[in-house]
């Protein structure tokens, strides 16, 4: 398992949070094993097994899309063993995964969003511009928290107006800064440097000078995006990201266009945004014309 998860760390390049998923996930299911078939080693599992834990998982009322990252995390696991010489044969071929039900992301609405950056007086003291680049990076770009959290001081080209990203699987991707973005952007790193100094490293810092981290991430965009909608699933960092693709989208934007903003590696995954774009017509519709 320890060679499984090296090879996702250092050879897929998977985020520490997929790891960490990874982990648990391979960790419960050789618990499982080890309980209801006294079976210490999960490469010795068969379909049948695999299975009854599937099954097992499903009976606990699980979300589908927690069972499908569990049985993603086997599929790869004993591939893995199968290119290494470990199994004869993958036990996995014939395991389904449960159907999800198609789930449109959640967004903020772009008159909502826009009010409260425009007006919030986030105060001239660090933390407030520190999280007012918070929301506007988050928006302004598209980028995924981890992206965000990955940002050093010298991504950052004003004079250019393009920010470095690093996304999943270790890829680099430019993306723009609108000119609002750089003007906070100028403020921020202006009272950075007054109260911290030339500090390399992260471009986003804790009150105290530290790195900043998720959770306070977490907290900051749940605070301010409290403040415009009551949906719990608009108070996250990555319906920024939501909100921009759709917002994009509903300006004009190409869809391969927002496909490389978002650093996706397929259009499928851009795709989706095209069913919110239709909801809204079909919305405006239904309220403007007089046969609706």
């Amino acid at each position: 398992m320890e060679a499984f998860f090296d090879f996702l760390r250092f050879e897929r390049r998977y985020s520490p949070h997929t790891l960490t998923s990874y982990q648990t996930d391979l960790g419960q299911f050789a618990a499982y094993l080890k309980s209801a078939y006294e079976l210490a080693d999960p490469a010795q599992a068969t379909h049948p097994l695999i299975r009854g834990w599937v099954v097992e998982l499903m009976q606990q009322n699980l979300d589908p899309r927690t069972v499908n990252r569990k049985v993603a995390c086997l599929r790869s696991y004993y591939k893995f063993l199968l290119r290494a010489g470990r199994i004869a044969a993958n036990p996995m071929l014939r395991i389904k995964a449960p159907k999800m039900a198609k789930k449109l992301p959640e967004f903020v609405p772009e008159d909502a969003l826009n009010a409260m950056l425009n007006s919030f007086a986030f105060g001239d003291e660090f933390a407030g511009c520190r999280d007012q680049l918070v929301l506007e990076m988050l928006y302004g770009t598209g980028i995924r928290l981890s992206e965000l959290m990955g940002i050093h001081a010298e991504d950052v080209s004003l004079g250019a107006g393009t920010v470095r990203v690093t996304g999943k699987g270790n890829k680099q991707r430019l993306v723009p800064l609108n000119p609002t973005l750089v003007q906070v952007i100028e403020r921020y790193q202006t009272r950075r440097a007054q109260e911290f100094g030339p500090v390399a490293g992260p471009l986003l810092l804790t009150d105290k000078g530290e790195p900043l981290y998720e959770k306070l991430v977490y907290r900051t965009v749940k605070h301010y995006l409290s403040q415009v909608t009551t949906s719990a699933a608009q108070q996250h960092p990555h319906a920024l990201r939501h909100a921009f693709a759709t917002h994009l989208l509903g300006k004009g934007a190409d869809l391969n266009a927002i496909k490389e903003l978002l650093g996706h590696a397929s259009l499928a995954a851009t795709q989706v945004y095209t069913h919110l774009s239709v909801d809204r017509l079909k919305s405006v519709f239904e309220q403007a014309h007089p046969r609706a």
